[in-house]
């Protein structure tokens, strides 16, 4: 199984073809971070800002789409408040000016994950592990029976991780295609089990996306789960830790 470590990234980033960049991010903010990263939004990303009730994911948005346009900025050598989204019909964004480039962006609670790679389209997902989830019942629910079944397969205290490696690598394949969750999530199978590579199994409406997909597990630390999916096969994948020292 891929191992994930965490290093700060070069000065230069070079991006190919062949690998994908994921930064981690740290939203544990406050205001002064907020307020730092708000001039550089769009209209738009501060009307949804606003439109959040709690103050703490008021900031936290604004801290991730900050650093979004940070990062982005980097390898496009734009100023971030420069950086131009435009938006699919299911609400995937992309780079009208740079369509080459294509990234991702996922957070929950104090984490995010940023993906950036060219010429081939990403998802990640990344989700807070919680024990008041009901895993049996969600997955009898929602999971593809194969699913399902492997799920219960497991002892007791492997499967709400398990489950919740199911959920992000299904959602980081649906984010990568530009579904969201409007296709069926048991129409398609991952695998979950400990220890096992994270993959696509099944697709019910097209064979060929196993083919297509790979998925990749990402250890970003205790009381988390985390995912990406790939079109192709990469190479290398580099992951990067964001701190805010790497904007001076």
């Amino acid at each position: 199984m891929f191992e994930t470590h965490w290093v700060p990234p070069p000065p230069h980033l070079g991006l190919i073809v062949e690998e994908a960049h994921v930064w981690r991010v740290a939203l544990a903010g406050d205001t002064a971070q907020a307020e730092r990263y708000w001039p550089t939004l769009s209209r738009d990303e501060q009307q949804r800002a606003t439109q959040l009730h709690f103050v703490s994911d008021r900031q936290r948005f604004v801290i991730a789409r900050g650093i979004l346009r940070e990062i982005l900025g980097r390898y496009l050598c734009l100023a971030p408040a420069d950086i131009e989204f435009a938006y699919e019909s299911r609400g995937k964004p992309r780079l009208p000016k740079c369509a080459s480039l294509r990234f991702n962006l996922a957070h929950s609670h104090e984490l995010a994950l940023i993906v950036v790679a060219r010429e081939r389209e990403v998802g990640i997902d990344v989700e807070q592990i919680c024990a008041a989830i009901e895993a049996q019942t969600l997955s009898a629910q929602f999971f593809a029976p194969t699913e399902v079944q492997a799920l219960d397969a497991l002892p007791v205290t492997e499967r709400l991780p398990a489950f919740f490696r199911c959920w992000t690598r299904k959602e980081a394949y649906l984010k990568a295609i530009g579904a969201g969750l409007f296709k069926p999530l048991d129409q398609f199978a991952v695998s979950l089990a400990p220890g096992q590579a994270a993959a696509l199994l099944e697709v019910k409406w097209s064979e060929a996306e196993t083919q297509r997909w790979s998925l990749w597990h990402l250890d970003v630390g205790p009381h988390y789960a985390a995912a990406l999916a790939v079109e192709g096969r990469l190479a290398r994948l580099c992951c990067w830790q964001w701190t805010h020292a790497t904007t001076d």
